[in-house]
């Protein structure tokens, strides 16, 4: 590892919690990505196989779309952030087929974050 790599980690491991989190924060915003799925990711297996009650922790979520309320296009935009895959015109199709899967066997992080964001663009969202 070069010492500027070295530097760094030491000067990271140096910082408190609230330090940390301003970092991250300032880190998000800075490269235009998020880290609250890679921690809930990496959280979620943990809790899973630690749990005394896995019968009643779903580990395997699907993301069905009710109704795209009010703003369609801000929902034909969200569902193509959750999956860039989906082309103008399959979302759109999406957005305008109530009981619609949007996601299928996601861990609960991501359904979390794909129902937050529809909900926010004035959908309907649940999560089975």
């Amino acid at each position: 590892m070069s010492d500027k790599v070295t530097k760094i980690i030491e000067n990271i491991g140096a910082l408190s919690v609230l330090e940390l989190n301003d970092l991250v924060k300032a880190l998000e915003e800075k490269f235009g990505v998020s880290a609250a799925p890679v921690a809930a990711v990496a959280a979620a297996p943990a809790g899973g196989s630690a749990g005394s009650e896995p019968a009643e922790e779903q580990s395997s979520f699907t993301v069905v779309l009710k109704d795209a309320g009010t703003n369609k296009i801000a929902v034909i935009k969200a569902l193509r952030e959750i999956n860039p895959n989906l082309g103008l015109k399959e979302a759109k199709d999406l957005s305008e087929k109530p009981g619609a899967v949007v996601t299928e066997n996601v861990n609960k992080a991501a359904a979390e974050e794909a129902k937050g964001k529809l909900t926010a663009a004035s959908a309907t969202v649940e999560l089975k």
